[in-house]
């Protein structure tokens, strides 16, 4: 299974930084740092910029679909989805699979002003240290990949250290692992199954309608999201932000799809 493939190569990495990680150090180096950008409050209703809240994906590659953009500056990239008034921003940092790095995430926290999610496939405690250092406001949490113990332990690190928890699901078993939890305010609801890759919307709607509402929680609907049709039918089963990446990766001008697509900053 692919997805499987992908913890592996992924302990492998943990197995390098982990030669050079002292916790000591990340810690001193974080305490060193600026505090960091509200990741969930700029996306949920508090803080976003139009009617949904909008997380705008910098990705290069992926193993689906392989190489989305050939013409690839993820500074360039970045500034254009800020100047389009997108909430937050997420830069995929896996090398192996997405051709991603976590220099692109440096270069682009250097560069721009909104929220960053760190992008990738987390499986130990230190590379959510490495996440906080590196530039990151907020990580993502897979409950295909985690057991219920690690999400609830990790999760507990991310916040330790002033970042915000994108917890991701695509079926229904994971859903309510992560609500039993009850620890995830900002929930992503995977539209592709990482394991098959196959892309339904639907799956937004089975899932959202599980999540209770009142508790404080803000949706977000991942993959497969292609136009205004998608982003209107998502709204109406009750998705309160998106994730897109690889719809603006194929555009040429990435802040005039953003327009496009959702319209421009304001329109609530």
């Amino acid at each position: 299974m692919f997805l499987d493939k992908i913890v592996v190569t992924k302990q492998q990495e943990v197995a390098e930084l982990s030669a050079r990680f002292s916790l000591n150090a990340y810690e001193r180096t974080i305490s060193d740092m600026s505090a960091t950008l509200g990741f969930e409050r700029a996306v949920s209703a508090a803080g976003r910029k139009r009617d949904m809240g909008l997380i705008a994906e910098v990705k290069k590659a992926s193993p689906s679909k392989g190489l989305i953009r050939e013409d690839f500056h993820p500074v360039g990239l970045a500034k254009a989805y800020e100047e389009a008034g997108t909430d937050c921003i997420s830069v995929l940092t896996d090398r192996d699979y997405f051709q991603g790095s976590n220099d692109y995430l440096q270069a682009v926290r250097e560069a721009v002003n909104v929220p960053l999610l760190r992008k990738d496939f987390t499986v130990d405690y230190r590379q959510i240290y490495e996440a906080r250092v590196i530039g990151a406001d907020a990580i993502l949490l897979i409950a295909a990949i985690l057991t219920k113990q690690q999400l609830s332990e990790f999760h507990d690190i991310a916040k330790s250290i002033g970042l915000d928890v994108l917890v991701e699901v695509h079926d229904q078993r994971e859903l309510e692992t992560v609500l039993e939890l009850d620890k995830a305010t900002l929930i992503g609801v995977n539209n592709r199954d990482l394991r098959s890759f196959v892309t339904d919307l639907k799956t937004t709607e089975q899932l959202i309608g599980i999540i209770p509402q009142g508790k404080g929680i803000t949706s977000i609907s991942e993959s497969g999201i292609a136009g205004p049709e998608d982003v209107q039918y998502l709204k109406s089963v009750g998705a309160q932000g998106l994730l897109i990446g690889e719809h603006f990766m194929r555009k040429p001008h990435v802040g005039e799809a953003i327009e496009q697509l959702l319209g421009p900053v304001g329109v609530r």
